[in-house]
């Protein structure tokens, strides 16, 4: 099962919004304690052998969860020759926490530009990725802000991001269809008006996700 939803890079949408979570406002005693609270309520033992660290391990794990790289340095290299050429940079993934229903999703991203006259640095792509993906998220919005940065690195509206999802919301609960996936796909400029680019991007991003 898949669900894939296309959208349109907007050039008059607002800046992408800043990190609503951050590691230094998480109460790492409080979440704790919420955390043994819960296990109480789930009708477990919190000083029983192999729980009885776990409320400040979980604690721990969220600051560390929303403490992504600051680095966010967009490096970029002149290269004068190039104009038009397709790249695309594919196959990172990054785990995140669905807001609906706190469940982990794994997102595995492909993002593609045209160069004109300079090329971003490859790690910057990942950065952007890491940073989107260290807060509670929607996968549609993380594929919106990531082409919406992509734009503002590259300085050109020509970009293209597809996502493609597993959400342990839906393969855990609810309907618990383990195989279901989800695609999301975000472009812009010549991504929207060309279609050969626009299948050339997308064939490249599938054949990184062995869909055929």
């Amino acid at each position: 099962m898949t669900n894939t939803t296309f959208t349109p890079v907007d050039s008059n949408s607002p800046a992408v919004p800043p990190q609503p979570g951050s590691s230094d406002r998480v109460d790492v005693k409080r979440v704790a304690a919420l955390t043994r609270e819960l296990l109480v309520a789930l009708g477990e033992d919190p000083d029983r052998e192999g729980l009885a660290d776990t409320p400040l391990r979980v604690a721990s794990w969220w600051k560390s969860f929303l403490s992504p790289d600051p680095a966010a340095t967009a490096t970029c290299f002149p290269e004068p020759t190039l104009s038009g050429q397709l790249v695309v940079v594919g196959d990172m993934s990054v785990w995140t926490l669905c807001e609906h229903h706190m469940l982990p999703m794994s997102l595995r991203v492909a993002a593609g530009y045209l160069p004109d006259g300079e090329v971003v640095g490859l790690s910057k792509f990942g950065r952007i990725a890491q940073r989107l993906a260290a807060r509670l998220q929607v996968q549609e919005r993380f594929t919106q802000h990531f082409a919406e940065e992509l734009a503002g690195v590259t300085g050109s509206k020509d970009v293209a991001v597809a996502v493609r999802g597993a959400h342990l919301c839906m393969s855990m609960r609810g309907v618990r269809m383990e195989q279901a996936r989800t695609t999301t796909v975000e472009t812009g400029g010549r991504f929207l008006t060309d279609p050969v680019l626009a299948a050339q991007f997308m064939a490249s991003a599938s054949a990184q996700w062995g869909v055929k």
